[in-house]
């Protein structure tokens, strides 16, 4: 008889559970796979926003910074020795008689801080390092590359400090990670990479 007590406790065959199982995970595949396709993406960007905005903070600080050089109320110091610019491939130093004690090493009674600034670019470790005479502290990391180019009045190049009238400032960051989807067309990698450049011309050199 159809409604017998043996039929209405018949449940689901294993064949039935299986299917069911089959298309509940098909149907969770479909849904998860626009969400972490969000999720990857909203990371990238995140990542992106992030090494953009590291690259903008970077340069604006350092071109403030430089626009400084040279600064000597005094009109007793050396431009390209005790102020200004000393050159050096190495790194940056930015040197300004900031409080107008004669001088920027810091020998005499008053305070010299940042009057004698260094950048460096620590390829180790892919960030610029700060020093203001304490010791070089990381100053912007994920940091590709770092390079400074200066030059004379007349527009060419010079490695001479008391020629120097401009400096170019090239920043390159990279993302904090790698994006396992992504090669760069050059390092052949998956960091993407942001460069930024600003030439500047320190009023204070061309005095």
């Amino acid at each position: 008889m159809k409604n017998s007590p043996e039929n209405s406790e018949r449940g689901f065959t294993l064949i039935e559970l299986l299917i069911a199982m089959t298309i509940a995970l098909v149907v969770i595949a479909a849904l998860s796979t626009p969400f972490t396709f969000s999720l990857k993406t909203y990371s990238l960007q995140e990542q992106i926003a992030e090494m953009t905005q590291s690259a903008r903070a970077a340069l604006d600080m350092i071109s403030r910074e430089v626009k400084m050089a040279g600064y000597d109320p005094t009109r007793t110091l050396t431009l390209g020795t005790t102020v200004g610019v000393p050159y050096s491939s190495l790194q940056l130093e930015i040197r300004a008689d900031l409080n107008g004690d004669g001088e920027t090493d810091g020998t005499s009674t008053n305070d010299d801080v940042n009057e004698d600034i260094i950048y460096t670019y620590d390829g180790t470790n892919n960030q610029i390092d700060r020093d203001t005479g304490g010791g070089a502290q990381p100053f912007a990391e994920n940091i590709e590359s770092f390079s400074v180019i200066c030059y004379k009045e007349d527009g060419s190049i010079t490695t001479t400090s008391s020629e120097i009238r401009e400096i170019k400032i090239t920043v390159e960051a990279r993302t904090a990670k790698p994006d396992p989807h992504y090669s760069h067309p050059v390092y052949s990698d998956g960091y993407r990479r942001y460069t930024l450049t600003s030439r500047v011309t320190p009023p204070n050199l061309g005095l």
